[in-house]
């Protein structure tokens, strides 16, 4: 949801740029009759959303301008073919310079051009838009003409007169910039209304990584801080940055039940709505499974369970839950369980955020796992920002009613030395920890919740095993001692495991 305008900039003057990602970031659109600022370096994506801006226009019946001094027709319509686009309704006006200046009766020797060719160019602007009359217009880009000024002052009078002229005429103008300059100009940044910067990086592996910031708005509340975008076909697509105090809380105490008695024993009577739940522990000791059985039960209520792989392709999940007897493959065709594989090469932490919130208000997702938090890790191009991120998300699933199961797989199998590469214990209501042991020659697995707030817990470690008809707990392990450490010394008895009662 996005910021509620000031009272000085009513609903009514603000104008869509024809992305919707954006308009949220802006806070509802731009405000009619002023000069904004796109800047960004080549790539960026900048021709890419003007265009936008101007169909918009066109859809809404509005009369639009392109200027290039940098680009041909050519190149525009090539441009929107890539994107399957119709530039119909858009009038182009190309200020390239002419091929017959270059003649030697047309050069000019006796002035600067500065005195000349940005004079001329001005004319010609000014004329196209008595001519046309737009409410809307692209002046692409500024590079040119900073050239043409010659110096800061002549650039930024020229600016400034192209302002009072558009503002007058009640016009939105977009001034697009390509950061060619040796230096950072900031003359054009203290006249715009407002400035929209875009950044292209590429890290040392994957795929590049686009992100936007609004750096000013003049009398006008917006969503700061750095928001994830993509180029894809069909446009620009932002992701904005998730502010959870927005959404609307749920206060809902029910639990849910896993399906397993023993299991929802064990957590105090299943898991909260509105909570966040950690499994931890070493690879393959079950962490996925208990959380699938979770998800499998929601949709078995009828409800809708929503899955985030990072590890684990989604065949080699089914045919690994199906070979325990978790039917999986009704509830996906269904739209009660729907699987997302996640490329933490391909997709930016924000995009992922956003896939995460499309599962709650479109699909109602009561039951949400992340599978693996080592994977989201990857995702992140700077880790030091993944728990504050992940404080973020939790904060708005719990606020959703959703139940969050998150995954942390452990590094090595046995002892207390184990390495968690994210702590995201603190975070977590709950916490379920999963460990190897071995006993009488065989290794075997435990299963222990370690902490859960607001409610009551079994503080018992139990024998856990994954069979062909589902999970299966036994009782207590109370004839051992150091189970966690992987090594348990016995006191005395057997050691009790699913199918082998033992003492309890």
């Amino acid at each position: 949801m996005p910021k509620a305008p000031l009272p000085s900039d009513p609903p009514h003057d603000l104008i869509q740029t024809g992305v919707p990602g954006l308009d949220d970031v802006l806070g509802g659109g731009l405000t009619k009759g002023r000069l904004y600022l796109v800047e960004g370096s080549p790539g960026t994506g900048k021709t890419t959303i003007a265009l936008q801006y101007l169909m918009e226009g066109v859809r809404l019946g509005e009369r639009v301008l392109y200027v290039t001094l940098s680009e041909t027709e050519t190149e525009l319509q090539g441009v929107a073919a890539s994107h399957g686009w119709d530039l119909s309704g858009i009038e182009a006006r190309e200020m390239l310079p002419s091929v017959d200046q270059f003649l030697p009766d047309e050069l000019n020797t006796l002035f600067h051009p500065s005195e000349v060719e940005l004079g001329e160019a001005s004319l010609r602007i000014l004329a196209d838009v008595e001519r046309v009359d737009p409410s809307r217009v692209v002046f692409d880009s500024l590079s040119e003409l900073r050239l043409l000024a010659g110096n800061s002052l002549r650039y930024r009078r020229q600016i400034l007169a192209f302002k009072q002229f558009f503002s007058r005429r009640s016009c939105t103008v977009l001034l697009l910039d390509d950061m060619t300059a040796p230096e950072r100009d900031l003359q054009v940044q203290s006249i715009a209304h407002g400035v929209l910067h875009l950044e292209h990086n590429t890290p040392a592996f994957g795929d590049s990584r686009r992100r936007l910031i609004v750096l000013k708005f003049r009398g006008k509340l917006f969503r700061g801080g750095y928001h994830d975008y993509r180029i894809a076909r069909g446009g620009f697509l932002v992701f904005p940055r998730l502010v959870a105090t927005e959404h609307t809380h749920v206060d809902d105490q029910e639990h849910l039940s896993s399906g397993v008695k023993d299991l929802d024993d064990l957590l105090g009577g299943g898991l909260r709505r509105g909570s966040s739940t950690l499994l931890v522990g070493a690879p393959g000791t079950g962490k996925s499974t208990v959380a699938m059985q979770f998800a499998l039960a929601a949709a078995d209520r009828g409800e809708c369970a929503a899955l985030f792989l990072f590890d684990e392709s989604i065949a080699t999940m089914r045919t690994r839950t199906e070979g325990m007897g978790m039917p999986l493959s009704g509830h996906m065709e269904a739209g009660r369980i729907r699987v997302c594989q996640v490329d933490p090469a391909q997709l930016s932490p924000g995009e992922f955020v956003h896939e995460i919130r499309r599962a709650v208000s479109e699909y109602q997702a009561k039951v949400l796992v992340i599978d693996s938090l080592n994977g989201y890790l990857n995702a992140m191009p700077e880790d030091r920002f993944l728990i504050v991120q992940l404080h973020e998300l939790l904060t708005y699933l719990g606020r959703s009613g959703v139940a969050t199961i998150l995954i942390g797989a452990q590094h090595g199998i046995f002892g207390l030395q184990m390495d968690t590469p994210l702590d995201a214990s603190y975070l977590a209501d709950t916490v379920v920890l999963l460990r190897y042991f071995e006993a009488e020659g065989e290794v075997r697995q435990a299963i222990s919740v370690m902490k859960k707030r607001g409610g009551q817990h079994e503080r018992s470690i139990r024998s856990f095993r994954m069979t062909g008809h589902g999970i299966a707990l036994g009782p207590p392990l109370r004839q051992f001692h150091g189970v966690l450490s992987g090594v348990p010394v016995s006191l005395g008895g057997s050691a009790p495991g699913p199918g082998n009662p033992g003492s309890s």
